[in-house]
């Protein structure tokens, strides 16, 4: 299983934008299609944007589209999240997972996450 560490968060005005990191450990990482997640306050842990294992093929949630850029660079074990234009309501804590099933994590264990917090 891969070992995941968030960072990059913070606190931001609306249209503000932030880059986000996810740092895995494990050999297996670059054989996985990696994506992020984020949850806020009372809501579920929702889908937001994944990559496939060599960075050529991306896909996003629409509320994100348009704004925000998922990338990877597999010799650094790393994943990026490249938001733009944030609003306020992107704020949620952030989580990079591997993802199955296009849009589904797929390890059961999370990180710590990354808060987020746009303000209007």
């Amino acid at each position: 299983q891969v070992q995941l560490v968030e960072s990059g968060g913070g606190l931001v005005q609306a249209g503000g934008s932030l880059r986000l990191s996810c740092a895995a450990s494990g050999r297996t990482f670059s054989s996985y299609p990696m994506g992020w997640f984020r949850q806020a306050p009372g809501k579920e842990r929702e889908f937001v944007a994944a990559v496939n294992w060599s960075g050529g093929s991306t896909w996003y949630a629409d509320s994100v589209k348009g704004r925000f850029t998922i990338s990877r660079d597999n010799a650094k074990n790393t994943v990026y999240l490249q938001m733009n234009s944030l609003k306020p309501e992107d704020t949620a804590v952030y989580y990079c997972n591997a993802v199955q099933a296009g849009t589904m994590p797929k390890f059961s264990s999370w990180g710590q996450g990354t808060q987020v917090t746009v303000s209007s």
